[in-house]
């Protein structure tokens, strides 16, 4: 084996169809499903730095770890086993339905729930039942192999090595499991090249070596070794207190006493296979030898497209350990809509995302209402396809209706994308006075017009039983073109025009209505991330103390306005008092009032000319 340059934490195992690699903070398993695609989960896990200190001490840590790299890897290959072995079935089975009314389960946790018990009964059947019951009865046989002789304890071990390695054998005559060992090879050339400091690519890591110092495999070894000499001693101690005699009693007490001493076996074995894997000195490699002789057994060389999997893996899971805001990722599988809700909403709490976002992906895309959710049923694989794309791309921090690509507005469907402002639900206030406000041949400009929601909708809602004209501006062109398409797709009588507020704008009318930038330029920095990264600083950055447009808009209202006019606002919170002050002594308004929103807040200025 070559030498390593580099060392990492980062380690795994074959699963069904793919790999899984588990850093510090995040593990990710990669697996080819039925269609030839590869399909990732990302998680997080506990990070080290917030586990309590007496987990971290040497022995303890190496319990820890054992009993965690047991419950993640059980839930990565149950988790790959749903991908790979994946039902097509757009709609889901009648028992998968009858099970989800009456039971509130999926097959899938039924499925899941049994592998896993019948799993760890086969595990203790195997490596503590059966070796206990032929080494008694050999004790039966020849008197001087007794429970608390050494010779009792090396035969037990013996039969439990003898075990492993005819499973193995036996495992071999299967095509999935040797395909699974070549997932194994994959995951251990991939690690391997890494450490040699080669560059991730296909190429360089056939070359690398498939047997590697932290396998499980060298780690069962280990504990065999090291359990032989562990329930040796504590059986010696055994036969000191004379509770032993009765083959029956020796029987039972030498088995409760082995599943007691597992964790101080799993905490040394951790602790030599840690150690010896520090090293490539040739001192160690006799101590390295028979596990590589038995990984020779458990790994198999792979082909090109396992080992794109196997990369793919490990780059992601040393992505989460780097980058605190990797997105994570889920695999799309036939799930229970109550589990996948709470998943969803569980990792936008992490993120700061509001958990109604969950809600509407879900809504919008099984064409369910929001208050129908609680009802459970099963998602089907390509349902949750559906829904986890929408899902991953929101945990980047783009807003919802900018992946959609389109909102509602005052029942009105309005495109949105980076060029514009999400219009907000409060804004739909601003419409219902300013509708309220026209009159037959009434005359309305919308500044700040953005994807032209406020414009539309006045124009439509008037359009009902009045004749009114309708001018938007905005200062983007790319604001413009949206609005633009916005008008068509509604259908709505709307003149738009580039313009910075009034400029270039001919005419007087009836009635301006604007939605203009009014956050302060200290509080940017402050607003959520998805307004802050995504949204427009143009339309909402509003000077120092935010009134910068509202003091535009009074020095030249003026101009636009005729008599009788009047000016609606949206507005800030606390800026209400402040904009009828200015607007009283700038633009001499007759009249002044606000119009306060449905949590309370001063939202809108009506102002009369």
């Amino acid at each position: 084996m070559r030498k390593k340059k580099q060392r990492t934490y980062i380690g795994g195992q074959a699963v069904i169809q793919g790999v899984m690699m588990r850093g510090k903070r995040g593990m990710a398993t990669v697996v080819r499903d039925d269609n030839g695609e590869l399909q990732t989960e990302a998680k997080r896990i506990r990070s080290s730095g917030k586990k309590r200190k007496w987990t971290r001490f040497p022995f303890v840590r190496g319990v820890v770890s054992f009993i965690s790299s047991i419950v993640l890897g059980m839930r990565s290959l149950l988790r790959s086993s749903e991908v790979a072995i994946a039902d097509d079935e757009e709609q889901p089975s009648k028992l998968s339905k009858w099970m989800a009314e009456h039971w509130k389960i999926s097959v899938g946790e039924v499925v899941t729930t049994i592998s896993t018990v019948l799993g760890v009964v086969i595990a203790v059947a195997l490596f503590l039942l059966l070796p206990n019951y032929f080494t008694a009865l050999i004790s039966e046989a020849v008197p001087a192999v007794n429970t608390g002789s050494i010779w009792y304890y090396l035969i037990e071990g013996a039969f439990r090595f003898v075990i492993f390695v005819a499973y193995i054998l036996f495992t071999l005559l299967f095509r999935s499991m040797r395909e699974t060992y070549e997932y194994h090879g994959a995951e251990h050339k991939t690690i391997n090249c890494y450490e040699y400091g080669d560059e991730l690519t296909v190429e360089n890591v056939k070359k690398a070596s498939r047997l590697h110092d932290r396998c499980g495999t060298t780690f069962i070894f280990i504990v065999l070794v090291i359990s032989i000499f562990v329930f040796a001693l504590v059986g010696w101690a055994l036969s000191l207190t004379g509770l032993t005699g009765i083959n029956a009693v020796d029987f039972l007490i030498n088995f409760v006493v082995k599943l007691a001493c597992l964790p101080i076996v799993a905490g040394i074995s951790y602790e030599l296979l840690k150690l010896f894997a520090l090293t490539d000195s040739v001192l160690a490699l006799p101590f390295k030898a028979p596990g590589y002789l038995l990984q020779m057994l458990t790994t198999r060389e792979p082909d090109e497209k396992q080992i794109e999997c196997a990369i793919l893996a490990f780059n992601k899971a040393k992505e989460l350990d780097e980058d605190p805001d990797a997105p994570e990722k889920t695999f799309a599988t036939e799930c229970k809509l109550s589990g996948l809700l709470a998943m969803m909403k569980q990792c936008f709490a992490e993120k700061d995302i509001d958990g109604s976002d969950a809600e509407w992906i879900v809504s919008l895309n099984l064409k369910i209402p929001r208050d129908r959710l609680s009802v459970e049923r099963i998602v089907t694989r390509k349902e949750c396809e559906g829904i986890l794309r929408i899902f991953e791309e929101r945990l980047t921090g783009r807003p919802l209706w900018y992946i959609y690509g389109d909102t509602d507005f005052y029942g009105y469907t309005i495109k949105v994308d980076e060029r514009v402002l999400i219009p907000r639900p409060e804004t739909e206030l601003l419409v219902r006075q300013a509708v309220a406000s026209l009159k037959d041949g009434d005359s309305v400009l919308d500044l700040c017009t953005g994807s032209g929601a406020v414009a539309i909708a006045i124009a439509c809602e008037a359009a009902k039983d009045k004749q009114v004209s309708v001018l938007a501006t905005d200062i983007s062109e790319g604001a413009v073109e949206l609005a633009r398409e916005n008008a068509r797709l509604n259908k709505a009588n709307v003149t738009f025009q580039q313009a910075d507020l009034f400029n270039g704008v001919r005419g007087r009318f009836n009635l301006i209505t604007a939605n203009p930038p009014y956050v302060r330029s200290a509080e940017m920095a402050e607003l959520p991330k998805d307004v802050r990264d995504f949204e427009p600083h143009l339309a909402l950055d509003g000077g120092v103390d935010g009134l910068d447009f509202y003091r535009r808009i009074a020095e030249k209202i003026g101009r636009y306005i005729v008599r009788g006019g009047m000016c609606i606002l949206e507005c800030g919170e606390d800026q209400a008092q402040e904009i009828i002050r200015i607007f009283r002594t700038v633009a001499r308004c007759d009249f002044a009032m606000v119009v306060r929103d449905f949590a309370g807040v001063e939202r809108i200025v009506k102002i009369g000319f």
